[in-house]
């Protein structure tokens, strides 16, 4: 059995930012849901989805491990998170 970690392992296969802000009401079910419907992604490919909320100031991270779910949550106390978009290449 391998290492638990209270964070991230550094081989995610890929991470996806959900640029919306959400309901930080939702816990991982909601969420769960919402990259299955929303996104039309497998959540059990180990991969890692953030989302904030409308202030930019809380992320929580959803990823499944093993055999469930792991929901990862931080709230800043005075910055924000800085989130950028860089459009495809090849887009206008």
């Amino acid at each position: 059995m391998r290492s638990r970690y209270l964070r991230p392992a550094q081989d995610i296969p890929e991470m996806y930012l959900y640029r919306a802000p959400i309901d930080f009401r939702n816990q991982a079910n909601s969420l769960a849901l919402l990259i299955e419907q929303e996104l039309g992604r497998n959540l059990f490919t180990g991969a890692l989805y953030a989302f904030t909320n409308r202030q930019r100031n809380k992320i929580k991270c959803l990823m499944w491990e093993d055999n469930g779910f792991v929901l990862y949550y931080k709230a800043l106390a005075e910055e924000k998170f800085k989130i950028t978009y860089s459009p495809p290449s090849g887009s206008k």
